[in-house]
């Protein structure tokens, strides 16, 4: 079979079958490889595209990247509704079945216990944002008559932020407790920039929390409940997601790139 290895992740033998109509990276159906009970969900892309040098290329322009990586998440996604997946890196290239199947047993062990710990479980990510008070936005500050009007204006501004931004901090800190202690295992991550997620308002809580598939429900009620709690405070939910947040591996290792020495191999 010519053409490169584009592995989107590693899971166990699964009963029900993805659809047929799916697709993943260039229009490419997923197909499987099996290795020791252990199974690569890949597709074979041409070499044009994905070899080290034009792949490197593609890397940087962004449309090229932002179809690869929806295309890449549309086949994660197909395999979180049948199975868990451990979700590969984007991108993660291999030469041939030979080039895969080395990876594969050089990583059984990681890619054997962690799927243990995750198997039935999925991810879900909480966002806490805090919004602008409504009557900053309808009407703007008056004009001080005086530099004492301003260093009172000044401060009670300051005050109120503070105010702000320590409910919002309290508020987060029980969310995150309440979720934790329900989850089966929690992350929390940076806040989110909105320059660059585009969200309003100001992040304060982006955590991830591993749920077990059978009390999913009861977690997404449990974060409904909150939405209504805190003034001027959004509460976002997303998922479920395969569980990136909890390979327990750091990046290289978790996603199963491959070292310099696999390169001569094939990997990428």
């Amino acid at each position: 079979m010519s053409g490169l290895r584009y592995v989107y992740a590693i899971c166990r033998p699964f009963g029900p079958a993805l659809q047929a109509q799916l697709t993943g990276v260039g229009g490419q159906p997923p197909r499987q490889l099996t290795h020791h009970g252990l199974i690569a969900v890949y597709s074979v892309v041409p070499e044009a595209d994905f070899a080290e040098e034009p792949l490197r290329a593609h890397l940087e322009d962004l449309d090229w990247l932002t179809e690869t990586a929806r295309a890449h998440q549309g086949v994660i996604d197909a395999l979180t509704a049948v199975t868990t997946p451990l979700p590969l890196r984007l991108a993660t290239v291999f030469r041939d079945d030979s080039a895969l199947r080395t990876m594969m047993e050089s990583r059984e062990d990681y890619f054997e216990r962690t799927l243990d710990r995750l198997t039935g479980r999925v991810e879900w990510g909480v966002k806490v944002y805090v919004e602008p008070p409504a009557e900053d936005a309808r009407e703007p500050a008056a004009k001080p008559a005086s530099g004492r009007d301003y260093l009172r204006q000044r401060r009670r501004s300051v005050r109120s932020h503070e105010h702000t931004w320590q409910e919002a901090s309290e508020f987060a800190g029980r969310l995150h407790a309440t979720l934790s202690s329900f989850a089966e295992d929690s992350r929390l991550h940076n806040p989110q920039n909105s320059a660059l997620s585009g969200a309003t308002g100001q992040n304060v809580l982006n955590a991830a929390y591993l749920v077990t598939r059978g009390n999913s429900e009861e977690f997404v009620e449990m974060v409904d409940r909150t939405k209504d709690e805190a003034e001027g405070m959004r509460v976002e939910l997303t998922g479920p997601w395969a569980a990136y947040s909890f390979t327990g591996e750091e990046p290289g290792e978790a996603t199963g790139e491959a070292t310099g020495e696999e390169k001569g191999s094939g990997g990428r």
